[in-house]
């Protein structure tokens, strides 16, 4: 992978740990926003789950402890952010290696926010505009296969989308209309994948609308601290150990 210059250019392996590390700290910092916004609606949800459910019957035995408690579920959000994050810090690191050639930025800063900031539109933002998340309480268990399926389909669609916008854009001569060709697109491409997949809504009409809300909310912060901050900090780590002091910056090209 070399540099226009001569030099030596990362490695894949390099790359990737970098996207590892990345990924990481932006879990991390991602489990921190969930846990300060997110986990005190969850908990409400929970109240209302279990204040609706029939009680017990008095020659029921005694209640059968969770697997694990709200406390060990709280701890274990960080493990799961983490790992999460680490896990798209791979992807955008592979998806980085692969598409870099193809970006037309001689800046690698520019090249990895670009990825991470598709990866938000298509991955996190077009799904949570047709199937935002629920909290417990929510959702019947009986319809998990056909949410799983319809959901996993929208993020298809939504990097079919983010490609038909890169695609359209590159036709057009100005920027303008460039602009335009790529929100068209992109539209497009949306707009035909809501019509094809099934509306789902199954919130009961009883649940407070201000806590629905608020936990969707929260819930795509958390995917925003994390896509925004990995965008960062793999840039950053991208930089280090490649800019002698006092140097002008030099275009870096990888390839797979």
């Amino acid at each position: 992978m070399p540099l226009t210059d001569g030099s030596k250019a990362p490695t894949f392996g390099a790359l990737l740990l970098r996207g590892l590390l990345a990924g990481l700290i932006a879990g991390l910092l991602a489990g921190f926003f969930s846990y300060g916004f997110g986990e005190p609606k969850v908990d409400a949800a929970i109240a209302i789950e279990e204040a609706a459910a029939p009680a017990p019957a008095a020659d029921a035995g005694p209640e059968e402890e969770p697997l694990v408690s709200r406390d060990g579920q709280k701890g274990g959000l960080f493990l799961a952010t983490g790992l999460y994050g680490a896990a798209m810090g791979g992807l955008l690191a592979v998806a980085y290696t692969l598409l870099r050639r193809r970006l037309r930025t001689p800046s690698d800063t520019r090249a990895a926010l670009s990825l991470a900031g598709a990866a938000l539109l298509g991955v996190v933002l077009v799904p949570y505009v047709k199937y935002p998340p629920n909290p417990p309480a929510v959702g019947d268990p009986e319809t998990i296969n056909q949410r799983t399926i319809s959901y996993l389909a929208i993020v298809v669609i939504g990097l079919v989308a983010v490609w038909a916008a890169v695609v359209a854009q590159r036709t057009q001569p100005t920027e303008w209309r460039k602009a335009a060709a790529a929100v068209l697109g992109f539209l497009v491409v949306v707009v035909i994948g809501y019509a094809l997949l099934p509306n789902i809504n199954e919130v009961p009409e009883t649940f407070p609308p201000d806590l629905l809300w608020s936990f969707r909310l929260a819930s795509l912060g958390t995917q925003a601290v994390l896509w925004v901050v990995l965008g960062i900090a793999f840039a950053a780590l991208l930089s280090l150990g490649r800019r002698p002091a006092g140097r002008p910056e030099r275009e870096f090209v990888a390839t797979a």
